[in-house]
């Protein structure tokens, strides 16, 4: 027991070293000797506080805890922590339950903490004191916070029982960390208690200090004392580097004392600002010493204080009324404050009333501390956005409790805030009233930087509280699809200045105008604080409609591709009078490849497009990116030109109006047109979203610094070591080729693995100088060339990271080829003509040099400034002449037009089961027919082509839409067996998209003709109407197919021979051809399926029935001699069916006048040479007459109308 004793007293005397020499070097100046009796005191202080325990009786020292200077906390402590010397362990523990289940409570170190409290940082000023209490000893000083302040405690030495610390945090080390003071501190040295005054204090009570005020020429008194009961203290204003706030004094007699006389005093003096800390609503004051002044800028007087005046708790017996020889009139009332008249005007559209209130309150999470939003109780928003509250803020976390005295209640802000939100303006205050117990969360980034741009929002801008919860959401919003991708977060949340404006805000720029209001009130902090009626930006207030959102481009392709799936609907897509007729193959086909087009004014609330530009090396289109994804995009003048300047990736694009257009492939095996509403027989479905959009709708803002990291490398690690210059050329595209799959050489021992194709085009044009080298800035002058180098031919080769380039390069446009290279490097761009390689490829390629690109250079486009003359040059496409296009010369030619895409659809390429051997037709793989009309020059009927793409120009690049004009390069011409001229993308054909679709697909009607105009030589129109009159019928079949093989199916049934076909469905149709005349000439005419209905004159119903009887033998068939007619099987010539359809077709209710839309049975592609015209005798009475006749048309129904009918809307329809 004794040698426990010894060794306790042995660390007891350890520890008592240990703490004079920490006190003597942190509490003396070093320049002067240590206060022994101050020393004993603090010791004597520590061993009080920790004997208050009565848990700690068996040591008289706390053995465990040492001292710890304001410097080691700053510098040492990283993590949060807290001390309680005076709590016993079960206090702590029951403290830590506070946090609730899976809080994270602040871990407890042992550590003594000693210091002066203060409101004084360092070496500051008297008059730039801010209101701020400090912790200080002779290391340095740190902030703190303290629940209640007695102001007799500023300056003295104290010991700190019971305090957290939290560190700044790491995404904003340019702050302090601060102290949290939990207990009342332990004065080191006895306090001075006051006696009190020898003579109760003369005071005058609010109603004498209001008529005083209003009358203060009449009686005039030397700066009096005013007592009374705090009904409101201000918010603490900070304005052009000058503080202040207001209290409001009520009389002490008043139950509730917002009822009886109130007066108003304005603290202003910079030693003053503590009392903002001190002043709690409900207690008795007395302000000493006070003066009238006129608020600057308004209309009114209120007392203030001057240096001198002191602030008393007011306590019975120490003060009295000063009697006043004034007698108050029965009508007394609070002084008039008058009403700004502008703002009140600036209210009348608002339709809602905030109520205010006092509320208490735990915060449960906070939403944007940069902002000022917090979470109460998990179900009110706590705005604190509207007070300049910056030292409390750091304090506010999950579990830290607050009463909110005037506090605003505001319910359905809108804008996507869905709670209800307490709102503080300049006239409200906030308390706080115990601390969190709970370490601080890691904040995102998005919500720890931007205070100064929120503040500006609200104090500048002067936005409401609705619109300022939108903004703050956009804002977020943005941030996580920016950050850190193109910006830090403190640089796209920063302040705006007129000479360096905010990204966050030039976003929200194009709209801002619109959502602030020209005549929103103003905020004038004194009119706030003091006009009755209350008036502030609270007060009055609308919902907000949510004008629009940025949705990330993941979010907005999901969007589209769910929209584009729910709308698929295949009944939609194949009209059920023309699907009913087709065979498996035919609607699969129909069905594989569709697509959707939204605007940008279908999403509700309305969505802004926002992302980085980016070229992409892989695809060799543009992008859009943020965080999320990437999304292709298609930018396009209104002038119908490409985007050609390679300066703007990187750039922030923002655009409002915009297309986002969905590609739909649909691999299925519908049986036949009654199972089109099955999901069942969907077995594959893709999409390709991309996104439209005009460079004049679009908002393009360079990104403030080079943070964007793009896909190319910048520096080579192969180049030599070494000065390096950036050397360039320019050269002019003359035609750029297809971006595909290409085999290249491999030099020998590259590599042991087999070469794989690689993505890659070529790009032909002309040097227009020699090499350039950069001087500073600017590019110095061009090296002269010989005579034989000028004009030089050059085939550029770009393939690997380089293909990024290709949604860039034109024909007719100069651009500027940039390598950085050694500066000893004489000959960068002609290296590979040097080589040993055979000129004989480039003589026939029609290029005199061959240069790959390599991945580190980069393209510019060439400016006026460079070659005035070349840039002058026509920019017109090259085009080929209508008469090149469709004859059937110069086959397996290359030619070039402009047309607008009329359908496009997927099909067999005509020449791919030509290439593939019996073995493999499996292999057959799918292509892309394209059907255009030529855009000719006074061509009032643009012929109709086809266009046919298959590997390895598969998938297509986007824009080929119906609707959409396009260019087209160099496609190979080719003419089919049947002599149709048709065009095939090839290696050198290159495509631009002109314009995109129109946004109303409706066409004009069909012209009205007769049909001796389609004998004229000259254009013709390829469709059109015209009245005729059905001469007879020349032959009428109706068939029941397989839906699958097509062979003919007696009862439905399949009557192929091996009876391996696997469907089970028969599909009807029927096909008429009529002799048709108009009294300029005659055409035979086609007319299939549901329009030999028509031409019968049969109503639904009738033809159901004919269809059905027609079911039993499979085919019936009649072919019309003259006058007669006769079935083609004889055995049949008395079937009823035929006997009806026989006796029909030759009635008057067959052979009437129409009205006829149809399309040429010859295409204008159609090479087949003309028929003669032939000798025909005619009979003319008596006379014998012989003459030549010209063939007789070919045509294909569209639709038929009887006489006097408005046309069918597929009667406008183009069809191919």
């Amino acid at each position: 027991m004794d040698a426990c004793g010894v060794q306790a007293s042995a660390f007891e005397q350890a520890w008592l070293e240990a703490a004079r020499t920490f006190i003597q070097a942190t509490l003396f100046p070093a320049d002067k000797e240590p206060d022994k009796l101050l020393t004993q005191s603090v010791i004597d202080c520590v061993k009080e506080t920790w004997l208050s325990q009565r848990e700690n009786q068996d040591f008289t020292l706390p053995l465990n805890y040492s001292f710890v200077s304001v410097q080691n906390l700053k510098t040492h402590q990283r993590l949060p922590c807290c001390s309680c010397l005076s709590w016993s362990s079960n206090a702590y523990q029951a403290w830590s339950q506070g946090a609730g289940p899976g809080g994270s409570v602040l871990p407890q170190q042992q550590l003594l903490l000693l210091g002066t409290l203060t409101d004084q940082s360092g070496d500051l000023e008297q008059e730039c004191r801010s209101g701020s209490l400090y912790v200080s000893d002779n290391t340095g000083t740190l902030d703190c916070e303290l629940i209640d302040l007695d102001l007799s405690w500023l300056g003295h030495l104290f010991l700190f029982p019971s305090w957290s610390y939290l560190p700044p945090a790491k995404k904003n080390s340019s702050r302090e960390g601060h102290l949290e003071l939990w207990g009342t501190p332990v004065p080191v040295l006895p306090l001075a208690v006051s006696p009190g005054p020898l003579i109760p204090i003369p005071v005058l009570y609010p109603e004498k200090a209001s008529y005083l005020l209003r009358y203060r020429k009449k009686h005039k008194l030397q700066e009096p004392n005013l007592a009374g009961k705090l009904v409101r203290v201000s918010a603490l204003v900070s304005t052009q580097n000058k503080r202040y706030f207001i209290a409001t004094l009520g009389e002490l007699a008043e139950a509730d004392s917002q009822v009886g006389s109130q007066v108003s005093i304005i603290v202003q003096i910079p030693a003053q600002m503590m009392w903002h800390r001190v002043l709690r609503p409900g207690r008795a004051y007395v302000l000493t010493k006070l003066r009238v002044t006129k608020i600057r800028g308004h209309h009114y007087y209120i007392w203030t204080t001057i240096p001198s005046s002191d602030l008393i708790p007011l306590r019975p017996g120490h003060v009295r009324e000063l009697e006043l020889d004034i007698s108050l009139e029965a009508d007394l009332t609070p002084l008039p404050q008058p009403t700004n008249s502008e703002d009140s005007r600036g209210q009348e559209g608002l339709v809602r009333s905030s109520k205010v209130l006092h509320y208490l309150g735990t915060v449960t999470d906070v939403l944007n501390e940069s902002a000022g939003l917090y979470v109460l109780d998990g179900q009110l928003i706590l705005c604190l956005a509207y007070q300049q509250i910056h030292g409390l803020r750091r304090v506010i976390r999950p579990g830290v409790r607050l009463e909110l005295r005037d506090v605003h209640l505001l319910q359905s802000v809108g804008g996507g805030t869905t709670r209800p939100v307490l709102a503080l303006c300049l006239h409200g205050t906030v308390l706080l009233q115990s601390f969190s117990c709970l370490q601080p969360e890691t904040l995102p980034s998005y919500t720890v930087h931007g205070a100064s741009l929120y503040e500006q929002l609200v104090w500048e801008c002067q936005l409401g509280l609705p619109l300022y919860l939108w903004v703050t959401k956009m804002l977020k919003e943005l941030a996580l699809k920016l950050c850190p991708f193109v910006l830090r977060y403190h640089q796209f949340l920063k302040h705006s200045s007129p000479g360096n404006p905010s990204l966050a805000l030039q976003l929200l720029a194009p709209s801002w105008d619109v959502l602030i209001s020209p005549v929103s009130p103003i905020r004038h902090a004194h009119s706030e604080i003091l006009e009755e009626p209350h008036n502030c930006p609270h007060q009055k207030y609308s919902q907000l409609q949510t004008p629009y959102s940025f949705p990330t481009l993941l979010v907005l392709a999901k969007e589209g591709e769910h929209r584009a799936w729910a709308t698929f609907d295949p009944k939609a897509l194949l009209p059920l009078p023309e699907a009913a007729h087709m065979t498996s193959c035919q609607l699969n086909r129909h069905l594989a490849w569709s697509w959707l087009c939204l605007p940008s004014c279908v999403f509700q609330p309305a969505q802004v497009l926002l992302g980085v530009l980016v070229a992409s090396s892989h695809k060799g289109c543009l992008q859009l990116r943020d965080q999320s994804a990437s999304l292709p995009c298609m930018p396009l003048s209104e002038t119908s030109q490409p985007l050609t300047d390679p300066k703007l990736i990187g750039c922030l694009v923002r655009v409002e109006k915009f297309r986002l257009v969905v590609e739909r492939e649909v691999g299925s095996s519908f049986p036949s047109w009654k199972e089109l509403d099955m999901q069942g027989f969907i077995q594959k479905k893709k999409a390709r979203v991309y996104v439209q959009f005009f460079l004049a709708d679009a908002l393009i803002l360079p990104v403030p610094r080079a943070t964007f990291d793009s896909e190319s490398p910048q520096t080579d690690p192969s180049c030599p070591e070494g000065p390096h210059v950036e050397q360039s050329r320019l050269f002019l595209v003359s035609h750029k080729e297809a971006l595909m799959k290409r085999n290249f050489c491999v030099l020998p021992g590259a590599s042991s693995q087999p070469p794989k194709p690689t993505l890659s085009f070529c790009v032909s044009g002309t040097w227009l100088c020699g090499t350039q080298r950069k001087e500073r800035s600017r590019w110095g002058p061009p090296e002269s060339l010989g005579v034989e180098n000028r004009d030089q031919k050059v085939s550029l080769i770009f393939l690997g990271p380089s293909v990024r380039w290709f949604p860039f390069l034109y024909p007719n446009q100069v651009y500027r080829l940039v390598a950085p290279g050694p500066s000893q490097t004489p000959m960068l761009f002609e290296m590979e003509g040097s080589s040993g390689t055979s000129q004989r490829p480039l003589e026939l390629a029609g290029t005199q040099s061959c240069l790959t690109v390599q991945k580190e250079w980069t393209l510019e486009l060439g400016s006026p400034q460079d070659i005035p003359n070349v840039l002058d040059t026509s920019k017109a496409l090259p085009e080929s002449s209508l008469t090149h296009l469709l004859s059937d010369k110069l086959p397996n030619s290359l030619v070039s037009f402009s047309a607008e895409i009329l359908s496009r659809m997927l099909c067999e390429p005509p020449l791919s089961l030509c290439r593939i051997k019996p073995e493999n037709a499996g292999a057959v793989k799918t292509g892309v027919k394209l059907t255009v009309a030529l855009e000719i020059d006074d061509c009032e009927y643009p012929p109709h082509l086809d266009i046919y793409i298959e590997d390895p120009h598969l998938p297509p690049q986007i824009g080929l839409l119906p609707g959409a004009r396009v260019h087209f390069s160099q496609l190979e011409k080719k003419i089919s067996r049947s002599n149709i001229v048709y065009c095939c993308f090839r290696p050198t054909t290159s495509v631009q998209v002109l314009s995109f679709p129109p946004e109303t697909k409706a066409r004009a009607p069909l012209p009205h003709i007769y049909l001796a105009e389609l004998l004229q030589s000259g254009q013709v129109p390829f469709q059109a109407t015209t009245s005729c009159h059905i001469v007879f019928v020349l032959s009428l079949q109706i068939l029941w197919v397989c839906a699958h093989c097509t062979s003919v199916s007696p009862q439905g049934r399949c009557s192929r021979q091996d009876h391996n076909c696997p469907a089970q469905t028969a599909i009807s149709q029927a096909s008429v051809r009529l002799l048709v005349e108009d009294g300029t000439a005659e055409a035979t005419v086609t007319c299939r399926n549901h329009h030999v209905a028509a031409v019968l004159g049969l109503s639904p119903s009738q033809w159901t029935s004919v269809l059905e009887h027609a079911r039993g033998p499979g085919r019936v068939a009649l072919q019309f001699k003259g006058l007669g007619a006769q079935t083609e099987s004889p055995s049949k010539t008395h079937d009823p069916l035929a006997l009806f359809l026989r006796t029909l077709c030759a009635s008057p209710s067959v052979l009437r006048p129409v009205k006829l839309s149809f399309a040429l049975e010859k295409r204008p592609s159609d090479v087949t040479p003309l028929e003669p015209t032939r000798l025909q005798h005619f009979q003319c009475g008596e006379l014998p007459l012989l003459t030549n006749v010209n063939p007789r048309l070919r045509l294909v129904c569209l639709s038929l109308q009887e006489p006097g009918l408005s046309s069918l809307p597929e009667a406008s329809a183009a069809s191919s």
